[in-house]
């Protein structure tokens, strides 16, 4: 009888999966796609901490997302127009194109002052979510062997970020960017010998020049925003390679990392959290100001607004310029103004110096060289968790003093006084902080009990009056719960008979952590005949981190005496 095709054998013969299966099959006949089951089976460890970075990444993508938005109305031009737009209190007024643009994408533009203002929290959240992140990472030792190489891409990513968000805070050309961009010629100009020349080259000639909002327009949507990328790539390719760190707990080692596996249960919780991110940023867009450059108005260099600062993550920078003295030198033909060139160029180099070399300067001066993937608590590592408190402490205190002009008239006094007692306590300030928490950290660390949670006490009154406090009776909902590690099953079972092309249904089965050997199968195989083991192979063996393999796919080998094998690859 021939053989007659109806869509229903059609459909047998494309298999279980039907169509999608068949492309599936090709693309993974073509690149192992197969093997990205390994990925979906990684496991992440259960903390809140974790999902520092996941706010960073999230805010990333909503920074590309609006500012491809923008760039479509943005017109980067230095080129001096009369505004026409539909914001009628500018009307009239002479004003560059970068600024017209801007002003005309936020009014004139549908949704255009919600992307705006999206963008620029964004960014702000960003760069927040980034510092929030690099400080678990250095308080709880996450940076020692073997991740200090991810440790200098997240600090990189750091400055690259500060960098991009000052190029496109300075892109509307209004009056606060305006005096930004000033402050940025002068600080070029600072650098002994060759600061002049490279002020004017990136300027296009003296301040304001001609280039310069042009050529930030290229490195802040093109250039960094590229090595950002490929940097962030990076950083997950090394996080995936070099496994997760986890806290110390039941069950965990140097050897193993505990949790939940990327799919489904991370998958959905982070995917969860990118909506939170993008719904707290839409939020913040639509009914919190931010950046109002048509109050502002173009940049004029003989105006000058008040009770304005730059973003916050520039705020130690214009806090440290002004309460720098007024110092400067001349030798040998060249005046080198101290006011400016330490606090802008030399101070940010020491403190991200700092950054870059502390776990060289670690591992120096304790003698750890050894592999480290269960993290301190910071209360464990006293002169660490100090010197990391003193740091933040100085730039949030230099953060502070960029707000003297509006400290010194909300508190009716003297300018000069409110500078004085922030170059004074400045150094003071590091200096109590590195003390007490060191201090703090001693205590902790040898007091029995601490950093464990506490049971509530009840308070009472007696009949004469006294108040007594007693521990409240336990409960099991007082106790922090986490889930308990299980085995990854391994095993695969028959399921049904296989049909004559020789497809069998597997599924997998809890059995104790170890891989199976693979089991040979005669093409005439029956559903009495007894499986027997193959013998064991080097590639069979336990993986990483002391846990066991997770099958991802399987691969039918015709042996030359016309049986089969069935193998498990990664």
């Amino acid at each position: 009888m021939s053989d007659v095709m109806t869509k229903r054998t059609a459909k047998a013969a494309l298999g279980p999966y039907g169509r999608v299966g068949h492309v599936l099959n090709e693309l993974d006949d073509r690149v192992g796609s197969a093997k990205a089951r390994n990925l979906l089976d990684k496991i992440f460890p259960d903390h809140w901490s974790f999902m520092l970075g996941e706010i960073a990444l999230y805010s990333f993508v909503i920074i590309m997302v609006t500012g491809t938005f923008l760039t479509l109305y943005y017109v980067p031009s230095q080129t001096v127009v009369t505004y026409r737009g539909s914001y009628a209190p500018l009307d009239g007024i002479k004003v560059s194109q970068a600024f017209a643009s801007s002003v005309d994408l936020t009014f004139g533009v549908r949704g255009g002052l919600l992307m705006r203002q999206m963008h620029h929290w964004a960014c702000d959240i960003f760069l927040g979510a980034m510092v929030v992140h690099m400080a678990r990472v250095f308080f709880t030792g996450a940076f020692r062997k073997p991740r200090e190489l991810n440790y200098t891409i997240g600090t990189t990513l750091l400055t690259l970020g500060i960098v991009n968000g000052f190029l496109g805070y300075s892109l509307p050309d209004d009056l606060v960017s305006g005096t930004g961009l000033r402050i940025a010629f002068s600080i070029l100009e600072s650098i002994p010998v060759v600061g002049t020349y490279l002020a004017f080259f990136i300027f296009g000639g003296n301040f304001p020049g001609t280039a310069v909002i042009p050529r930030f327009f290229i490195l802040h949507v093109l250039l960094i925003p590229g090595i950002i990328t490929a940097m962030v790539g990076a950083h997950l390719f090394l996080l995936v390679r070099q496994k997760h760190t986890q806290f110390p707990g039941p069950g965990r080692t140097e050897k193993n990392v505990v949790g939940t596996p990327m799919f489904p249960v991370f998958m959905g919780k982070t995917t969860g959290y990118l909506f939170i991110v993008t719904g707290v940023t839409a939020l913040l867009g639509a009914f919190t100001q931010i950046n109002p450059i048509w109050l502002f108005g173009p940049y004029d260099a003989a105006k000058i607004s008040y009770a304005v600062q730059p973003d916050w993550y520039m705020g130690f920078l214009d806090g440290a310029l002004r309460i720098a003295p007024s110092w400067q030198t001349n030798n040998f033909g060249h005046t080198i103004p101290w006011t400016v060139t330490f606090p802008a160029l030399i101070l940010p180099g020491i403190i991200f110096g700092i950054a870059y070399a502390w776990p060289s300067l670690e591992r120096k001066f304790t003698g750890d060289y050894e592999m480290h993937n269960l993290l301190d608590r910071p209360s464990e590592v006293p002169v660490r968790t100090a010197a990391g408190a003193a740091l933040l402490s100085f730039v949030v205190w230099l953060f502070i003093a960029s707000s003297t002009d509006v400290i010194a008239n909300f508190m009716h006094l003297s300018l000069n006084d409110v500078l004085w007692f922030m170059r004074v306590t400045t150094f003071i300030v590091p200096v109590v902080t590195y003390i007490v928490t060191l201090k703090i950290c001693q205590e902790m660390r040898g007091a029995d009990g601490s950093g464990r949670r506490k049971t509530p006490s009840l308070v009472t009154r007696t009949a004469e009056g006294e108040y007594l406090s007693t521990a409240a009776p336990y409960h099991e909902e007082m106790e922090h719960h986490e889930e308990s590690a299980v085995p990854v099953p391994t095993f695969l079972v028959q399921h049904e008979v296989p049909l004559s092309n020789g497809v069998r249904t597997v599924e997998r089965a809890d059995v104790p952590n170890r891989r199976k050997a693979a089991t040979p199968l005669s093409p005439a195989f029956e559903s009495g005949d007894v499986l027997t083991e193959a013998p064991n192979h080097q590639e069979m063996g336990d993986y990483e981190d002391g846990s066991v393999l997770v099958p991802t796919f399987l691969v039918e080998e015709d042996l030359p005496d016309g049986g089969a094998v069935r193998t498990i690859e990664r």
